[in-house]
């Protein structure tokens, strides 16, 4: 090696090339090691927060597989108990970045969540593969799904319990968007709580609920156990609806730009192995069922996340739209719309007073340019337009044209 080349790569860089030279460098790492200077991941080590959910999976599996060397970082997985300590550990740079839910990150950002702080949505980690879990008991009363839960309500008159994961959170946003679409008050009908993740279940056993919304494994894991039934999926909510999102601060963002871009590949690459076959998945399954990361049995992991779900009063059925971590890239794009979307359901409920500027508030925390470019260098498509349109489940449409009207529009708000 010349002198000169001595100069331009560090030794590290050179052990990274040369540890994937046998399968030939990828054009990302070949820009990193051409620009050593200036491209090089500012921060070598960085923490991400996650919450043992199946979702939390592509983080996780490119830290295994060792994606996260291939681009000059080393991811360290911190496993977190609740939603309320990722954003307090996010607030304070105690993690770096984190597998979180995307109201969250919005809700931070407004001020709506606790301490207000500008923030950064990366990209989306996954669509669909939440659920909303109803209580045996209910079920046994016939409430089963939204509109006869209602009519159980009203006629068995008491205080009803549904539990969400964190105040502004996704899972918070769907339990209240499917209680209204049923014509129940989620403010004034019914008391809603918030509970950890991994929590749900033992809660639910004991009676602390009668029904919530969670990320899997927890819905599968209530049937399994005999305590809960599935009443609605949150893809039959909203098809293909953004979940957990790749968050950090604003100020992390500015500060390691390509520290940020190097954990930006990482797990767009760990996204597409596992979406890239049936042996991936199961793969994924036992790495992510371990004690390390969701610490549960890998058999309720594997069904739903190949699609195969079962309701537990008997009812199977093979679901397209199931959870997906890259889909051809279609998953991991950050909408504008999809965070205005949020902003008009945290208005609704009255967690914001008035209405924001929607689409500049989008354009602050949502890095799309960002993720265009390492979308690019690693040739993966990105769609046109930065708004989509989406039927829910109540058949109201959302496109993004006009969020006020729309938060505004609703018979059962705040």
């Amino acid at each position: 090696m010349t002198d000169l080349l001595k100069t331009s790569l560090n030794r590290r860089t050179v052990l990274q090339a040369a540890s994937v030279g046998a399968v030939g460098v990828t054009p990302a790492l070949r820009a990193l090691v051409h620009a050593q200077g200036s491209d090089a991941p500012e921060k070598k080590e960085v923490k991400i927060g996650f919450i043992p959910l199946t979702d939390c999976a592509s983080v996780v599996m490119a830290s295994v597989l060792g994606f996260d060397k291939k681009y000059g970082v080393t991811i360290i997985p911190n496993k977190e108990a609740s939603w309320a300590g990722v954003r307090d550990k996010m607030v304070n740079g105690e993690l770096d970045f984190a597998h979180v839910l995307y109201g969250l990150v919005y809700g931070v950002h407004m001020g709506t969540a606790g301490p207000k702080k500008d923030m950064a949505v990366l990209m989306n980690l996954n669509h669909n593969g939440q659920a909303i879990t109803l209580s045996k008991a209910l079920a046994d009363k016939g409430a089963v799904d939204g509109p006869s839960l209602a009519k159980l309500m009203a006629k068995e008159k008491r205080e009803y319990t549904f539990a969400g994961t964190f105040p502004t959170g996704t899972h918070a946003m769907w339990i209240h968007y499917w209680l209204a679409a049923a014509g129940i008050n989620p403010l004034s009908g019914a008391k809603l709580i918030t509970v950890p993740p991994p929590q749900m279940v033992a809660n639910m056993r004991v009676g602390n609920m009668d029904g919530f919304c969670v990320g899997e494994p927890w819905n599968h894991r209530a049937i399994m156990d005999g305590i809960g039934i599935t009443a609605n999926t949150t893809q039959d909510i909203w098809k293909d609806h953004p979940e957990k999102v790749l968050g950090t601060t604003a100020e992390f963002v500015k500060k390691y730009p390509n520290t940020t871009r190097a954990v930006m590949m990482a797990i767009l690459e760990a996204s597409q192995w596992i979406d890239a076959s049936l042996s991936n998945k199961m793969k994924m399954a036992e790495t992510v069922a371990g004690k390390a990361y969701v610490n549960t049995g890998v058999d309720a992991i594997n069904q739903r996340i190949l699609g195969r779900y079962q309701n537990g009063m008997g009812k199977t059925w093979d679901d397209p739209n199931h959870m997906k971590f890259f889909n051809d890239g279609a998953v991991n794009f950050p909408y504008l719309s999809d965070g205005m979307w949020f902003l008009t359901q945290h208005k609704r409920w009255g967690l914001l007073k008035s209405h924001p500027d929607y689409l500049a508030v989008a354009k602050e925390v949502n890095q799309v340019e960002l993720y265009k470019s390492v979308a690019s260098a690693m040739k993966i498509n990105v769609p046109k337009d930065v708004m989509r349109t989406s039927k829910f489940i109540d058949g109201v449409v959302w496109d993004g044209k006009d969020p006020a009207k729309y938060a505004d529009g609703f018979k059962i708000k705040a």
